[in-house]
């Protein structure tokens, strides 16, 4: 009887010992909340810090880790690809989504990275939905989380953008985007046949038309707004309807001239609806509420809308930045509330930062310019006629990329690393244009510096163009009114990288950071394999704080 009583405690204490092991290393926080805010420069966390509120940016920024010198460590810096690097700690190269759109040779014709012809809409106009994550070649942080969990975890995706809903949510997460035709919010057969009834309630609200009912006026007096230029310059694009890109805005009176209900994207409601939106995602979902972890991935596209029509330096754009800041402290006191402090994990980063616009920073006397594509394609055609003879030698020029004709290239019997390095050679005898680097340098040399690293890091072997252009720093391609981005250069790579809540010690790093460590990062953190094809590393000064 002593024996067994001896061997009954034994077998209890490793019993014990095993459930207090198992529960210590699968700690995880209820919800994780993944924010991407389109088109945000690392420095509007201290441009406009003196008028953020206490509970928004300034919580991130204060309260959680931030990553000062975080960038993007690849070329082109778009939509598309951000949110695809972001999520699947990994770049172009291996995740294949090198653009927002990018040319199929064997199509002859151009793909959108969320393009996926085999499904169709659910919700919303049938033209929108055929989107989905089947163009993304490798695993997101939120499928490894599901398959982590046994696929009991969630994982949800809002965005008014399809791509920035889809490619974060992964291949088996649900993803849900703005369709600016009925104002709803939609998605694809590939996630749902029908829409979920939360969806359905909220769509019910009609929101869009609601924020849209009003004017958009200054948060402050106008005077006070002196960070930039002034708020009726010659460098910003009016909307249309309206003869200066000056406040106030009257939205009712504007949209049906530009998009109808679409419109909420170009407007700081945009925003709140799209909190709006996440927030009837965690009621819906019981999101963080269901004794698993959960993942919320929400991406503000407005600021991005906002930032290519009327460029960094405006009025506009800063008032869109401090109505955000409030609508996150909204949605942070709510995830207080519904979650509970400290209980959720929450990352803000960016896909993309901007230029500024060209002559903005001509008037003010810093060297700037814009590439005419169409006299440099027309130069180019010349060039290669009167070298190689008549036919059309060019398939394709987009994403800084041009694509040859191999199949005429091969008819002629020419060698296509030699058409390659002259056409890459004559390029640079444009205005404008700093380097060039043709597809056969990327393939067969390595890069670890530089900007033709960066080029590297974006060159899919079997997507991508023949000759990449590199061009000065400040050049734009045919640059007017209004700005964009895509380039390699800080104003485009650095962006915010700020964790914050469940597991996160204060704290601040200038060490230099790239936006792939995120989602290693959050593997340490959720005790989950690393994405399949992840190339970035754990953020230390978060995983390992003590």
């Amino acid at each position: 009887m002593k024996k067994l009583i001896i061997l009954g405690c034994l077998l209890f204490s490793q019993f014990s010992f095993a459930q207090e092991y198992s529960a210590r290393e699968i700690e995880r926080p209820k919800l994780v909340v993944g924010i991407v805010v389109d088109q945000m420069r690392q420095e509007y966390f201290y441009r406009f810090h003196d008028r953020y509120v206490e509970g928004g940016l300034k919580r991130l920024m204060h309260d959680g880790f931030m990553m000062q010198n975080g960038h993007y460590n690849y070329i082109p810096t778009y939509t598309g690809p951000g949110h695809a690097s972001v999520y699947t700690g990994t770049t172009p190269a291996t995740h294949g989504i090198i653009g927002n759109n990018w040319y199929i040779r064997a199509m002859d014709d151009d793909i959108y990275c969320a393009e996926d012809s085999t499904v169709s809409a659910v919700g919303g106009s049938e033209s929108k939905g055929k989107i989905s994550p089947r163009n993304l070649l490798t695993t997101t942080i939120t499928d490894e989380l599901r398959f982590a969990t046994g696929k009991r975890s969630k994982v949800v995706g809002v965005a008014i953008k399809d791509r920035g809903a889809a490619l974060p949510a992964g291949h088996l997460g649900d993803a849900y985007w703005f369709d600016g035709g009925t104002g709803n919010f939609m998605t694809s057969d590939y996630y749902y046949e029908e829409l979920p009834s939360w969806v359905k309630s909220f769509n019910e609200r009609k929101l869009a038309a609601k924020y849209l009912d009003r004017t958009w006026e200054t948060l402050f007096p106008i005077e006070t707004y002196i960070q930039g230029a002034s708020d009726d310059n010659e460098f910003e694009s009016p909307f249309k309807g309206k003869d200066r890109p000056t406040f106030p805005y009257d939205l009712k009176k504007l949209q049906k001239d530009n998009g109808g209900l679409g419109m909420i994207s170009s407007t700081p409601y945009g925003n709140t609806f799209t909190v709006d939106m996440a927030m009837a995602a965690i009621q819906g979902e019981k999101l963080g509420q269901r004794g698993e972890t959960d993942f919320l991935a929400v991406s503000f596209s407005t600021p991005d809308y906002i930032g290519h029509r009327f460029g960094p330096q405006a009025i506009e754009v800063e008032d869109n930045y401090l109505r955000l800041d409030r609508d996150l402290a909204k949605f942070f006191d709510y995830l207080d509330k519904e979650i509970g402090k400290g209980q959720y994990l929450v990352f803000l980063t960016a896909d993309h930062g901007v230029a500024d616009v060209v002559n903005y920073m001509k008037s003010e006397r810093v060297t700037a310019g814009s590439l005419d594509t169409k006299a440099l394609t027309t130069g180019l055609d010349n060039f290669i006629k009167g070298k190689y003879g008549e036919g059309d030698w060019i398939s394709n020029f987009s994403n800084q990329q041009i694509f040859l004709n191999r199949e005429l290239i091969a008819e002629k019997g020419l060698s296509l690393a030699e058409v390659q390095t002259e056409i890459a050679d004559y390029l640079l005898t444009f205005d404008g244009i700093k380097e060039t680097y043709t597809g056969e340098t990327m393939r067969n040399q390595e890069f670890t510096t530089g900007l033709k690293h960066l080029l590297q890091m974006g060159y899919n072997h079997k997507a991508s163009g023949d000759v990449m252009v590199v061009m000065e720093p400040a050049w734009l391609a045919n640059a007017g009114k209004g700005t964009t981005h895509g380039t390699g250069f800080t104003y485009d790579t650095n962006v915010p990288i700020v964790f914050y809540g469940w597991g996160v010690k204060p704290g601040s790093s200038s060490r230099y950071a790239t936006i792939t460590d995120i989602a290693p990062t959050l593997s340490m953190m959720l005790k989950t394999r690393l994405p399949n094809g992840a190339t970035g590393q754990p953020i230390v000064e978060i995983v390992d704080a003590k």
